[in-house]
């Protein structure tokens, strides 16, 4: 079966060359094909770091699986974080580092993972919107009953660090402002805990693999210079340049992990052209 008019005509709207069009639809075609066999109701996971497509990925392939018939949906794992009051609290109780969204222990993922549980049980569910403009949770959407539901995240599919790899900083950020590692430790337990218990749901787990980290810094900065263009406001180079190192520990250790864990790997270049390695 090929791709749905209304799955190309959202393709279209990306505006991409044609060699990287033509390898998007076959990266979509052979998703589709397994999502589409596999037993349901079930939760799948889109993984990848900032400004790898995760979320156009999502949006894709959930409209091409609505037309095979699938009531399906996707959610952010950015649509769980936690409310501005919430992270405050966290910043004064256990680290100033948490008052920025981002790394886990700053989403609800307590309703993240009661989520999952009553889509694969068949139940209704009132999935969360985020409004990162206001930095504040938004009213739930109505609730629907799902075959389908896919979570794109960027730390989705990881697991816990050793304590001796804890230890060393990765950047200046930790060098600076977490010098004791209580802010990384505490991320990492999150990790060992219910997001642990979460990310064991996301089955397949499909990685949009990046080329390295510089790559995915200049993707992200792209996208901001478009929220400038599109809103007329947003991060400096300078305030970007710091958000960049709340993700840069556990984006290094995506490549060490994922690769023995997600069942799909879309391998971009540093144009972002994917290739579908299984």
């Amino acid at each position: 079966m090929p791709l749905s008019t209304d799955t190309l005509q959202q393709l279209s709207k990306l505006a991409l060359a044609e060699p990287a069009s033509a390898a998007y639809k076959q990266v979509l075609l052979s998703l589709a094909l397994p999502l589409t066999a596999m037993s349901k109701p079930t939760v799948i996971g889109i993984s990848g770091a900032q400004g790898t497509g995760k979320s156009t990925l999502a949006a894709l392939l959930a409209t091409e699986l609505q037309y095979r018939g699938i009531r399906c949906t996707s959610v952010s794992l950015d649509d769980y974080y936690l409310p501005k009051t919430g992270r405050a609290a966290l910043a004064e109780q256990v680290h100033p580092l948490l008052a920025q969204r981002g790394v886990p222990g700053t989403h609800d993922i307590h309703k993240a993972l009661a989520d999952a549980q009553q889509v694969m049980a068949g139940q209704p569910v009132a999935l969360p919107v985020f409004d990162k403009a206001l930095d504040e949770r938004r009213p739930d959407r109505p609730a629907v009953t799902l075959d389908l539901l896919l979570v794109e995240g960027w730390c989705l599919g990881l697991q816990a660090q050793s304590a001796a790899e804890l230890v060393r900083p990765v950047n200046t950020l930790e060098v600076a402002e977490d010098p004791q590692a209580h802010w990384r430790k505490y991320v990492n337990q999150q990790l060992a805990g219910a997001y642990h218990d979460y990310f064991c749901l996301l089955k397949p787990l499909i990685w949009l693999k990046a080329p390295d980290w510089q790559s995915i810094c200049r993707w992200r900065q792209r996208q901001e210079q478009q929220l400038w263009q599109q809103r007329g406001a947003g991060m400096s180079d300078a305030q970007l340049q710091r958000f960049m190192l709340f993700f840069q520990r556990l984006t290094e250790l995506s490549y060490q992990q994922l690769p023995a864990r997600a069942n799909y790997t879309v391998v971009l270049d540093v144009l972002q052209q994917p290739t579908l390695s299984c």
